[in-house]
C-alpha cells in the first residue's frame, strides 16, 4: 500500500515526456519478462502482475493529464 501511493506521488512530478518514455520501457520489460516465464517459468510470478498493475498506473496518469 505504502509503494502504491509513493509510485503516485512519485508521478505528480514527472514530465509528459518521461511519463511517456517510461511507458514504453516498463511495457517492453512487460513483454520481455512475460515471454521469459512463457519459456520457463520465473521464480517470481508475481512481478509480472507488479508491473502490469504500474503500467496502468502510469497510462492513467498521462490520460488525466
Amino acid at each position: 500500500m505504502v509503494k502504491k501511493v509513493q509510485f503516485n506521488n512519485e508521478l505528480k512530478s514527472i514530465s509528459e515526456i518521461d511519463l511517456k518514455a517510461r511507458i514504453q520501457e516498463d511495457t517492453l520489460r512487460l513483454k520481455k519478462l512475460s515471454f521469459a516465464h512463457a519459456i520457463s517459468p520465473l521464480e517470481n510470478p508475481v512481478s509480472i502482475r507488479t508491473l502490469r498493475r504500474d503500467v496502468a498506473r502510469l497510462k492513467t496518469e498521462f490520460k488525466n493529464r
